[in-house]
């Protein structure tokens, strides 16, 4: 194996620049500042002041080209602030820095909570750098009490709603695993899912059968038959998920070969003499792709 250089794409060190010389590339509108992101931002540079430097790229002497951190420039600068801790990037590419970003989902935001108050950070100071309620807090602390660890590790990097969890602890361990590979076979993670999800869950895998919600159904056979016919359809569904990659190349270079096929006039000549509708339908299958 040919073992490849990889080049660091920023400065090691960070520096002091001035907010002045620093060159935003796009606008803060009125509605963005106020927004819920802009205002948890504000609040946590309130609380914490700057935890991750901005990046910028010398672009000419004494002016800096910002790539990332552009909501958190307008909020310094809203509030007089005179210089910021920066780290040089040797791209000019935003995109380069921004595309492997990934974002914090429900059940890392969790962990990432109970660290914090773990190491000794009270939940008022935790509320206030968030710009949240306290309540908000300890919800988000309790998320997964009841939440079975399969399930947890299938949901953690997908955008799982604070209320769906709440739905899936209304079932037992078993259920709640399945429940999560329906959510990624489907890829919808709503409150709504999880609820239909619940709906046509059998009793004895319940938490609390008596406490189920009621399902619109004549009788306990329609019910039982409308489970069936969901866990079907997204056992289907998660088929043709499987294949679909396979099934729209397989179709790309059927089209390709039928478009070369249809330029040669003998064939397309013999076809419409003979095979008239197939020829239609050949047309129309390659004017789709």
């Amino acid at each position: 194996m040919t073992n490849k250089t990889v080049h660091i794409a920023f400065e090691n060190a960070e520096c002091i620049l001035p907010t002045a010389s620093i060159l935003p590339q796009r606008v803060m509108t009125a509605d963005y500042r106020r927004s819920a992101r802009y205002i948890q931002i504000a609040s946590s540079i309130a609380c914490v002041g700057i935890i991750e430097a901005l990046v910028v790229y010398p672009r000419n002497v004494n002016e800096y080209l910002l790539l990332d951190g552009h909501t958190r420039l307008d909020i310094l600068k809203a509030q007089g602030v005179q210089e910021v801790r920066c780290i040089f990037s040797t791209d000019d590419e935003a995109y380069t820095y921004n595309k492997k970003v990934n974002h914090v989902q429900a059940v890392n935001q969790h962990f990432m909570i109970l660290k914090a108050l773990e190491n000794g950070v009270d939940e008022k100071r935790l509320a206030e750098a968030l710009s949240v309620d306290v309540k908000n807090i300890r919800k988000k602390r309790d998320m997964l009490n009841g939440i079975c660890p399969e399930a947890i590790e299938l949901l953690r990097h997908k955008s799982v709603t604070l209320e769906a969890f709440s739905v899936l602890k209304k079932m037992k361990p078993v259920r709640q695993v399945e429940a999560a590979e329906h959510m990624i076979a489907g890829q919808t993670f709503s409150t709504l899912f999880a609820k239909s999800l619940l709906a046509v869950t059998r009793p004895d895998l319940l938490v609390q059968p008596t406490r189920r919600p009621k399902v619109e159904a004549t009788s306990t056979a329609a019910q039982e038959m409308l489970g069936r016919e969901t866990e079907q359809l997204i056992r289907d569904l998660k088929a043709i998920e499987d294949s679909y990659g396979t099934d729209v190349l397989t179709l790309t270079v059927c089209s390709g070969y039928l478009r070369k096929m249809l330029v040669n006039v003998r064939i397309e000549r013999h076809l419409s003499r003979n095979h008239a509708d197939l020829l239609d339908a050949l047309k129309s299958a390659v004017a789709e792709r």
